[in-house]
């Protein structure tokens, strides 16, 4: 899987979550202070991250802020995105299924090495929800 990964700092699990994921198998693609390139602040390393995905450059995207509220926000902004901050894997899990979100937003200041690893097994192996009110859900916020 192509995995769009921004962050806009190094703290915390930022550069562990690239490895992760590239130790996983997927090809990772990096933005804001992950990329040297790119501009770091949320807003920008945010978008740039949810555009891959509405755009059809990556299949999910991981985006990162100190509190991940930020990050949320700004990839909400993109349409066709669905973003879900989450802190546990119960959360992930959920907005897998029942959202069908397609970018996770990470706290990097309370994400810990093993809530990241708990949480990207739920959101990885997550899926959408085969249910009619739960998809009815999902395809109304195209609509709002």
């Amino acid at each position: 899987m192509r995995i769009s990964v921004a962050a806009d700092s190094l703290d915390g699990v930022a550069e562990r979550l690239v490895a992760v994921l590239r130790r996983r198998g997927h090809e990772v693609v990096t933005h804001g202070a992950l990329n040297g390139d790119e501009r770091d602040d949320w807003a920008w390393a945010s978008e740039a991250a949810a555009r891959d995905v509405a755009e059809g450059r990556a299949d999910q995207a991981v985006v990162c802020c100190w509190t991940g509220t930020g990050a949320s926000i700004a990839a909400n902004k993109v349409p066709g995105v669905r973003a879900a901050l989450c802190v546990d894997s119960y959360t992930a899990d959920g907005a897998r299924k029942w959202n069908d979100a397609n970018v996770l937003a990470l706290s990097l200041r309370l994400t810990s090495d093993v809530l990241l690893d708990e949480i990207l097994d739920a959101w990885l192996r997550g899926t959408p929800s085969t249910d009619e009110t739960d998809q009815a859900n999902v395809a109304h916020l195209d609509h709002i």
